[in-house]
């Protein structure tokens, strides 16, 4: 939660963005040598002071006085070492450094960004809480710039807290994220179990959660760092101990281990460079394939290859919430064989459909799918009830005006009713339950479900304003365009791959 000491820091790091940005700066840029210098800064106030200095930060304590030792052009070439030096390392320190570069080129603003902006501060002594939030301000604001495509790895904040409210995450679990972006579920998910469970912790159940027990993974390296800061500044993580956040292809292998609490939401984006290798041994020739004999299909369909590594990955007992967009809901073949693959071997018992106007990236329609995994029984089906809840219907947010709240989302978790048996859940307007039956009877068991009619629509006085009618046909035509550039490109594939003449 926003405090004044956090609106203060916030705003005094983010003025100095519009000075930057005449130079070429993007927004994320500047958030991400923003994760560089405070790094370096935290670093060399734990290393020098006065009470139990921390002797393993000595060398970026020493790379901070460098710093605010050089000018010019000496300035500049002692940060592009500083930043080749650590992104060598192999512990978290190396995962914020790996491939650094400087994106401020005039050495008289990086001067001032490191002399006025961040060395007058004393981090180590702002409180946990303030310094995560100020971050996590400043990683929203890099959401916003549209152009740099940021948008696509920040998950609403209010989305998040709903989804972890519902699983209820506690000490003893483990928790992961296999495509982790800036964090924030894996920090949700600690601050849920620090609010509801921090003054019963264990001394192992604190050092567990700090220490391992909340891990993601991260394909981008710029956004992997942003993870890694974020997650340190919260407590979670050491900064010369291994890191929490493994930089690697999550899909290029099975899992490695078996968390009881997965929270995700996959990348957007129908198709993949790369092939999977599922058990049906179906394979295109690629440059690359992934041999994952624990899929159940062959696709190249990314959303839906990460819902078959999140069904592989989860433990015994285990329980996910993964954002997923329409198309994994209705798409046939390889998402057909899915679809009822995971409601016959698992628990599908919940699905949130999603209004639009909540995600940086235009164009998404999207939905929570939660789901537990148990024991195999083969002769059962473990799916009994779909529960879906229509928050899409009648809905109509925009990331400024109108703009998703946690609130917002109370009744859905309210008739969720977590940690209660779901034999006490009752239908409403929007809840409503299908059976087991009712969904695999369906044309390609298509659980892409609606039943509420859009008032707006049958009342002409009820007719919506026009920003939002304009905002709504530009994100039915960007995500269209979205499947015609997917079609177009394995097209293309597919003409490659034809013998030449």
């Amino acid at each position: 939660m926003s405090t004044p000491e956090t609106r203060r820091l916030v705003a005094k790091l983010w003025n100095y963005c519009d000075v930057l940005r005449d130079d070429g700066v993007s927004t994320i840029d500047y958030v991400e040598q923003l994760t560089f210098l405070l790094f370096l800064k935290m670093g060399h106030e734990r290393a020098t002071r006065r009470s139990f200095p921390d002797e393993s930060l000595k060398p970026v304590a020493n790379a901070w006085q460098t710093l605010l030792d050089a000018d010019g052009e000496d300035l500049e070439d002692e940060y592009n070492h500083i930043l080749r030096r650590f992104g060598q390392r192999e512990d978290t320190l190396g995962v914020i450094f790996r491939k650094a570069q400087n994106k401020i080129q005039d050495p008289a603003k990086l001067k001032r960004l490191i002399v006025d902006l961040i060395d007058k501060e004393r981090w180590s002594s702002q409180g946990v809480d303030v310094k995560g939030d100020a971050y996590e301000e400043l990683l929203a604001k890099g959401a916003e710039d549209i152009k740099s495509g940021a948008g696509q790895y920040f998950t609403p904040r209010e989305l998040i807290a709903a989804m972890v409210d519902c699983l209820q995450p506690g000490p003893d679990d483990t928790i992961s994220d296999p495509a982790c972006g800036t964090g924030g579920f894996l920090l949700a998910a600690y601050d849920y179990i620090q609010r509801h469970h921090g003054s019963e912790l264990t001394p192992e159940q604190r050092d567990r959660l700090a220490g391992g027990g909340i891990s993601g993974t991260e394909l981008v390296d710029g956004t992997a760092r942003l993870a890694a800061m974020n997650m340190l500044l919260h407590g979670i993580g050491k900064p010369t101990g291994q890191s929490l956040i493994e930089v690697r292809d999550a899909l290029a292998e099975s899992p490695r281990n078996y968390p009881s609490v997965v929270l995700a939401n996959p990348p957007f984006g129908r198709k993949s460079s790369i092939t999977i290798v599922g058990e049906d041994g179906r394979a295109s020739r690629e440059d690359i394939e992934y041999n994952r004999q624990d899929f159940w299909v062959t696709t190249k369909n990314k959303q839906l290859n990460f819902v078959q590594h999140i069904a592989s990955m989860l433990g015994i007992p285990g329980r996910a919430a993964v954002v997923l967009p329409d198309n994994v809901l209705f798409e046939g073949g390889a998402g057909e064989t899915i679809r009822r693959r995971l409601l016959k071997q698992f628990d599908v018992h919940t699905m949130l459909r999603l209004p639009t106007g909540i995600f940086y990236a235009g164009g998404v329609k999207a939905n929570v799918l939660f789901f537990d995994k148990q024991p195999a029984r083969p002769d059962e089906p473990w799916t009994a009830n779909l529960w879906v809840y229509d928050f899409r219907t009648g809905q109509h947010f925009t990331l400024k005006q109108n703009r998703l709240t946690r609130e917002h989302l109370n009744d859905f978790v309210e008739c969720y009713r977590p940690g209660e048996p779901r034999e006490k859940r009752e239908e409403t307007e929007r809840f409503k339950p299908f059976s087991y039956e009712e969904l695999i009877a369906r044309d390609k068991a298509n659980l892409d479900i609606t039943w509420l009619k859009d008032p707006s629509l049958e009342d002409a006085d009820g007719l919506l304003p026009p920003d939002v009618i304009a905002r709504e046909i530009v994100e039915d035509l960007q995500a269209a365009l979205a499947e015609f550039t997917a079609v177009a490109e394995a097209l293309e594939q597919a003409k490659d791959r034809l013998p030449s003449e």
